[in-house]
């Protein structure tokens, strides 16, 4: 498999999965409607990797900028990344997220199916196990019980994705349950730049760093875990990155559904994330205790077993890595990709 058709590509986890296909003499075709991402990221891609991949302005619920893309490529592998993703955005916008999310998956298997595209990894979430009751999670853990719109949104497509399989043999599918990715390349080119007020913990706290913020807002502090506040499993963006590689050799040996879950093994609490971020400033960042966000979850890191067996996954950056990566994106472009 060369050719690699990555949807979303120019996105905060596109982008580097892109740069890593790149890097291992991948052919990358991208399609990214631009909603949540800038077009200048292909020429960052471009300086880090010396290539350019090939781009498609458009969108996956449209089958005619599918249509155009299958007929003008030879695609072997389909990556899927063109999906709304703020936990908190979903339940304030449940519609937006369903349509998007759900639909547009639909739709891009059904263009996979006509142009005889069968290999497809799939971008889930560790939201899809609900509020676990133990922690760590692995691949055999409960899902179900989502408690926000756009971890249902990744149930959903889980569920299609298993159906689809049953009635359409052909297809060979990689589902990947990413924990919480932060961090950025380490050239400091890309990173993640969210439209707006970032939804998610490194971004916000990036921003009170270079000053566009006053100070981060931590969503509770009486949580039943070490310190009050939630814990994740946070895992480096280019770690992430690389699971997606070892993703399309999996789908090259065998033959199925799969599922995998892509974080460190270890929880960390967002003062341990704040501390990190500390460290690589050199100094304090201003916080504030605000109320529980509605969707959020006590806890939630997982067991790495099953991708070390099967995939050889490991992650290779530690908590301080990410936030001195993310830190370095930031400082160097502190408006994001409009510098």
């Amino acid at each position: 498999m060369k050719n690699i058709l990555v949807t979303g590509g120019t996105g905060y986890i596109g982008s580097h999965t892109v740069v890593e296909l790149l890097n291992l003499n991948y052919n990358v075709i991208i399609i990214d409607n631009l909603s949540n991402s800038k077009i200048v990221v292909l020429d960052r891609i471009e300086k880090i990797t010396g290539k350019r991949p090939k781009f498609y302005k458009g969108d996956i619920r449209s089958k005619d900028d599918l249509r155009k893309i299958f007929n003008e490529n030879k695609i072997d592998c389909v990556i899927n990344f063109a999906g709304l993703k703020a936990v908190g955005e979903s339940v304030k916008k449940p519609l937006e997220y369903y349509e998007n999310n759900i639909y547009g998956s639909i739709v891009l298997l059904e263009e996979m199916k006509k142009n005889n595209v069968y290999n497809f990894i799939f971008s889930s979430s560790a939201t899809v196990y609900g509020d676990p009751i133990d922690v760590p999670v692995d691949e055999n853990s409960k899902i179900g019980g989502t408690t926000n719109p756009y971890g249902t949104t990744k149930l959903f497509i889980e569920r299609i994705l298993n159906d689809l399989v049953i009635a359409e043999p052909k297809f060979n599918i990689c589902i990947l349950r990413y924990f919480n990715p932060i961090g950025a390349h380490p050239s400091g080119l890309i990173g993640e730049d969210p439209n707006g007020i970032p939804n998610n913990l490194a971004p916000y706290i990036t921003q009170v760093m270079v000053g566009k913020r006053e100070k981060l807002n931590i969503f509770g502090n009486d949580y039943d875990t070490k310190d009050g506040t939630c814990i994740r499993d946070y895992i480096h963006v280019c770690d992430l990155a690389y699971g997606h590689v070892c993703a399309i050799n999996k789908l090259e040996k065998s033959q199925g559904i799969f599922i995998y879950n892509l974080g460190t093994g270890k929880g960390s609490s967002v003062f341990d994330v704040l501390h990190a971020f500390e460290k690589a400033y050199g100094k304090p960042i201003a916080y504030a205790i605000a109320p529980r966000r509605a969707g959020d979850v006590k806890a939630n890191y997982t067991d790495v077993t099953k991708a070390y067996n099967e995939l050889g996954f490991k992650a290779k950056y530690d908590i301080l890595d990410m936030a001195r990566d993310a830190w370095n994106w930031q400082k160097n472009n502190p408006n994001g990709y409009e510098d």
